[in-house]
């Protein structure tokens, strides 16, 4: 899980502030403004990434999503490149949940195979 969902928070990472790139565009916010909040968006995502499989990780990373599709209120693409991550975040935790159950699962065949047999 920890992978799949590292891997959508970086590619936020890139979005995010590509997003403040168009957001700088906007005579009514101020650079540092805009800058101030597409930092500590993007440095939420890195941190995430090392943080996803820890108690309350993945409860951020909802919040983080949530953030994402409210930026659309200041750039408006946001909207759907927000649904587009939550979708990606959704299927990362979901598949990767479900990948590391088998992953678990394969280990735990692998290990009763190779055990000397006791009878």
């Amino acid at each position: 899980m920890r992978t799949l969902c590292a891997s959508t928070l970086i590619g936020e990472l890139f979005v995010i502030g590509f997003a403040g790139l168009v957001a700088m565009k906007d005579p009514d916010l101020s650079m540092g403004t805009v800058w101030t909040v597409s930092g500590i968006a993007m440095f939420l995502c890195v941190l995430l990434s090392g943080v996803v499989t820890r108690p309350g990780g993945v409860a951020l990373g909802w919040a983080l999503q949530v953030a994402l599709i409210a930026s659309g209120f200041v750039v408006p693409t946001m909207f759907f490149l927000g649904v587009v991550f939550g979708a990606l975040w959704w299927a990362s935790v979901h598949y990767g949940r479900k990948i590391d159950e088998a992953k678990a699962r394969f280990a735990a065949q692998a290990e009763a195979a190779s055990a000397p047999d006791a009878a």
